[in-house]
């Protein structure tokens, strides 16, 4: 299915804070009958996390984040109807310091977020946070903050095994490895490495007809981290470099050691950006910024070593102009991939094949400006996009047979978002 991007933008919001240097406690929104709403439970719901540029105290703690500056207000919580795919607000966890990228863990006991500043410390670092959660009612309280090795976090994620949390640092080109402490804290980090190396050239491979799409080759630029499904590699991709780098990691102690071959280099100035892999673990899917493209890689799990087999456009025949790659998500049943398009601002489908090779089955408007990122919910059957220049985030039904994204007619407001994060069903 396929469909055109319409040029209308949401106005924006203005949100201005009373919190310290970006941090304020817990503050509830909305009625009484929300904060009663938090508090009951049913089978077909699921609390869901959403991060958010949000940068109101420019003027007290300037941030480095995507202009103009954020409209959030931190880390909205939602309750989602998973039969109707409604969404309704239940409180905010106030921050000023642009909570990007958040994570859950296993236990649902704690969030991690990764705040995409570069005002914290005498080294202009950003900061991570670990948040509780509290079992009854899904609303955070803020354990504790550390330093995360560099300049602008703009991912975390956390090891298997729950006990290290992985920062990518955009502004600051480097990766760090935090312990995760028993009482559910982030500690000092325990390995950081600096991205180092040939910078790619402005102008992508890969990029359209028409592109003026330029973003991020003016300096190292860790985007994404993450381990691969077994935990002994921690793979990340320098968006800058045109490279994707493989470390072994040691679970006992956070370090980490290059892989026998320590990157991959993707082509001149596509730069990639994330990446996800098939629930089989043997396929690696890489979505290029620039380049506008997806790549399949076969992964090796007893080397680490990635081996490219298929480059595929996000876009659809004959686009010229500029276009921002940005999410790309591999469904839960290991059957599509979708892939986010800014400024074309649309969503493009394909096809895993049996040997996981892409098929381009269209795309769909995300109903919406600069889809930064999407999250499937648990039962498999939404999709919510976050409409970052919107203020937004656009609920789709899932066919799961097809692979394709229907538009339910229902947004959700929310200056900025960033990322969602959903957590399990919830039980009477």
């Amino acid at each position: 299915m396929t469909t055109s991007p319409n040029s209308d933008i949401h106005p924006r919001r203005r949100w201005i804070s009373g919190a310290t240097l970006g941090f304020a406690a817990l503050q509830w929104t909305g009625p009484d009958s929300l904060l009663r709403a938090a508090t009951s439970t049913t089978k077909n719901r699921v609390r869901v996390y959403v991060g958010t540029f949000s940068s109101p105290l420019k003027d007290v703690l300037p941030t480095q984040v995507d202009l103009p500056p954020g409209n959030g207000r931190g880390i909205h919580i939602f309750e989602m109807d998973t039969e109707s795919g409604a969404f309704q607000e239940i409180g905010i966890a106030e921050l000023g310091t642009s909570p990007s990228c958040l994570v859950l863990d296993k236990r649902e006991s704690f969030l991690y977020s990764a705040n995409e500043t570069d005002r914290m410390g005498a080294e202009n670092h950003g900061t991570v946070s670990a948040w509780k959660i509290d079992s009854q009612s899904g609303m955070l309280s803020l354990v504790n903050s550390v330093t995360s090795g560099g300049s602008g976090p703009t991912y975390v994620s956390l090891h298997p095994n729950g006990k290290f949390l992985f920062v990518a640092n955009y502004f600051g080109g480097s990766i760090a490895v935090h312990p995760v402490l028993p009482d559910g804290s982030v500690g000092e980090a325990v390995a950081v490495k600096t991205d180092e190396g040939n910078i790619g050239p402005t102008r992508a491979k890969h990029a359209p007809k028409g592109s003026f799409a330029i973003s991020g080759h003016d300096r190292t630029h860790a985007h994404m981290i993450e381990t691969d499904i077994t935990g002994k590699w921690v793979i990340h991709c320098d968006l800058g470099q045109d490279r994707i780098y493989i470390w072994q990691f040691d679970s006992t102690t956070g370090k980490l050691t290059a892989a026998p071959k320590p990157f991959i280099a993707l082509p001149p100035g596509d730069g990639p950006r994330h990446f996800h892999f098939h629930p089989n673990g043997k396929w690696f899917y890489s979505i290029q910024e620039e380049g506008s493209t997806v790549v399949l890689f076969d992964f090796d799990a007893s080397t680490g070593e990635l081996t490219e087999r298929q480059t595929i456009s996000t876009l659809p025949n004959k686009f010229e102009g500029s276009n921002f790659c940005s999410e790309i998500l591999v469904s839960q049943d290991g059957r599509f991939v979708y892939a986010g398009n800014r400024l074309h601002d649309s969503i493009a489908i394909f096809r895993i094949s049996e040997t996981g090779e892409l098929t381009y089955l269209g795309e769909v408007w995300t109903q919406g400006n600069y889809p930064r990122s999407f999250t499937v919910d648990p039962s498999g059957n939404w999709l919510v996009c976050c409409n970052q220049r919107s203020d937004n985030l656009a609920i789709f039904r899932v066919d799961r047979t097809s692979g394709q994204l229907e538009f339910s007619g229902q947004f959700a407001a929310v200056g900025n978002p960033s990322v969602v994060r959903f957590s399990k069903p919830m039980s009477n």
